[in-house]
């Protein structure tokens, strides 16, 4: 064989190896390429599965449209006791819880500088009253000799002035008289209702001044609610509404009526005062905090599950499912809530943007995306 004939099979050879090399390397990539391939194609969507409890169907309802309220229980009847006149304050026993009767005393200022003000304003007006008799006679007398003509006219007229002065100064001194006989009688501090001691502000031996408050009187047999109710919902409520409180303490709610309704609104806040007439009920007492629901009416109309309603977005929406066996997918609708009541055990709210058997989720069901395909259990909707 000859050197160029040896040279071309060693080439023949050469390439043969290399088609072989090649032939082999493509035979692994492909399957790594399969794998690839397998691995990055994108996975079926889930299909979630809902139970029974987890819909709700929109349905029309006849909503007990109710008010929130709250505020503090205060007595009817109550009255803050103040002295009248100054001076030491003597007597005082009573102290909080103890029961009064409505003209019971209380208590008394001591009185020594009173009754010695009285004595000398009625002295005074006994000196008075000596006067006008005095000047009674004068006039008489004067009049007797006007009339057999031995004294002028003249001399008539001064007495009679001089009577009516006495007179003007006799009405001054029992004035005098009277004004002393309040002070005493203000010495004496008596309960003006019936209840309970709620404070004591004094103590026996304290120099009081006029307009000192000494107890405070609290009839808890009449208790009252006042609410603050903002202008939109005050609009709905009329004297005679019942409403249905939960007292702090109380272990059964408590059935309040509206009783009275504020002209005005507050300076400020605008919000309208509502006071609630209270049913009695043991452990009530004043200043002890409530809150409950007002009824003022009823409502029809397409209502879901206030749960329901999401609150994660800028507008409130629900999540609704559209379509039936595999087409079954979530839908966020935007809605309007209005109207809330309580029914079947939970809160329900009016809505507007659905419609009537648009089937809804509830919020043990989660936040689901919209698209996301579900798969309904027969009879799930409720």
């Amino acid at each position: 064989m000859t050197r160029r004939a040896l040279t071309t099979l060693i080439v023949l050879l050469a390439l043969l190896a290399l088609l072989a090399a090649a032939a082999l390397a493509w035979r692994g990539i492909r399957p790594r390429q399969a794998v690839q391939q397998a691995q990055s194609a994108p996975a079926p969507a889930p299909v979630i599965e809902l139970r029974a409890l987890d819909l709700a169907t929109v349905q029309p309802r006849e909503l007990a449209l109710e008010v929130p309220l709250s505020g503090t229980l205060r007595a009817v009847h109550s009255a803050m006791v103040k002295a009248r006149v100054p001076g030491e304050l003597q007597g005082l026993t009573l102290r909080e819880g103890d029961r009064v009767q409505a003209g019971q005393v209380i208590a008394r200022v001591e009185s020594t500088e009173y009754d010695d003000r009285l004595r000398q304003a009625q002295q005074q007006a006994s000196a008075a009253q000596a006067q006008v008799d005095i000047a009674q006679r004068q006039y008489d007398n004067n009049r007797a000799l006007v009339d057999q003509g031995f004294i002028s006219r003249t001399a008539l007229d001064a007495s009679a002035a001089s009577l009516d002065a006495a007179r003007a100064n006799l009405r001054a001194a029992q004035a005098g008289a009277g004004v002393a006989r309040k002070s005493v009688a203000d010495t004496v501090l008596r309960a003006p209702i019936g209840g309970q001691i709620a404070q004591r502000l004094a103590q026996p031996g304290e120099r009081v001044a006029p307009d000192t408050r000494i107890v405070e009187i609290v009839d808890a047999s009449q208790l009252e609610l006042e609410a603050a109710l903002s202008p939109a919902d005050s609009v709905a409520v009329r004297v005679g509404q019942r409403a249905t409180l939960q007292v702090e303490g109380a272990s059964v709610p408590v059935v309040a009526t509206v009783a009275r309704i504020n002209p005005s609104t507050q300076a400020g806040s605008r919000s309208v005062m509502v006071y609630l007439t209270v049913q009695p009920a043991p452990g009530l007492r004043q200043g002890l905090f409530a809150q409950g629901q007002l009824a003022v009416g009823q409502e029809r109309a397409l209502a879901v599950p206030l749960a329901a309603v999401r609150t994660d977005k800028p507008q409130p929406y629900v999540q609704v499912v559209e379509g039936e066996g595999e087409q079954a997918r979530i839908a966020h609708r935007t809605v309007t809530p209005g109207a809330r009541a309580a029914a079947e055990g939970e809160t329900w709210v009016a809505v507007t943007g659905l419609a009537a058997g648009d089937r809804v989720l509830r919020a043990a069901a989660g936040a689901l995306r919209a698209g996301t395909r579900v798969r309904l259990v027969a009879g799930a909707a409720s």
